[in-house]
């Protein structure tokens, strides 16, 4: 009699136990999945501003040879500072000119490897906000240096891109809205509220004007300069 009140009360506490864990288990699962799946549209849009640049950077030096390091540091010096002097009285101010390169180095014999020489190269990094006035300044420096003149690179940019860059933002913006409004429909469903709106990096553009100062001839012109800004926007969905 007591083996089988025991029997008995083992198989209830069993199933209880078991409609325990069934009970509780199902709510849980249920509640995570509703409070995880937040319906919503996520979009991105690029917008582009066009515009002219306004400035030019050249970097331009002097490169000389001579037996001793001594006579080509001098010669270098002497091209150096009448460069540095035209680029002044060219109208690049103070904190628009910096050395960017100063440099002695040994020449070799390329059969024998014996130091043939020495070669000096002095470059600086001159800013024109005066586009117009790029092309005199680089025949100006050749007319001085003679042919130790160097000119290693030539680029435009935009003193104050803000303008442009609100205008490419906006265009980012309009693309993007349009781009949610079409999955949208598509999907059969309604736009919300706008969760958030993020400017998120671009793909960098393509070279400013021209990269290399001998694809570079005077007159020098700037042509245009694409400006991009891409943004993605978080919509809510009508329920």
């Amino acid at each position: 009699m007591k083996r089988g009140l025991s029997g008995v009360m083992v198989l209830a506490l069993g199933a209880v136990v078991l409609a325990g864990c069934s009970g509780g288990s199902e709510p849980a699962a249920a509640t995570s999945t509703s409070a995880g799946l937040t319906p919503g549209i996520t979009t991105r849009g690029l917008g582009t501003a066009t515009t002219t640049p306004d400035t030019v950077t050249i970097v331009i030096g002097v490169q000389t040879r001579a037996q001793s390091a001594k006579a080509a540091l001098d010669a270098n010096t002497d091209k150096a500072t009448a460069l540095i002097n035209v680029l002044k009285s060219k109208g690049v101010a103070p904190a628009d000119l910096q050395t960017s390169q100063l440099s002695v180095n040994p020449t070799s014999d390329s059969a024998t490897g014996r130091i043939t020489g020495y070669e000096v190269t002095n470059q600086v990094t001159a800013k024109l906000h005066d586009i117009g006035a790029a092309g005199g300044l680089i025949d100006t420096a050749g007319d001085v240096a003679g042919d130790a003149v160097r000119l290693q690179q030539l680029s435009f940019s935009i003193a104050d891109d803000s303008a442009a860059r609100a205008q490419a933002r906006a265009n980012a913006v309009r693309q993007a809205q349009a781009h949610a409004k079409q999955m949208a429909d598509g999907a059969g469903v309604r736009l919300g509220q706008i969760r958030s709106i993020t400017e998120v990096p671009a793909s960098p553009p393509g070279p400013l004007g021209r990269d290399a100062a001998a694809a570079a001839p005077v007159p020098i012109e700037p042509g245009t300069q694409d400006l991009t800004v891409m943004v993605e926007i978080v919509y809510a969905i009508d329920q």
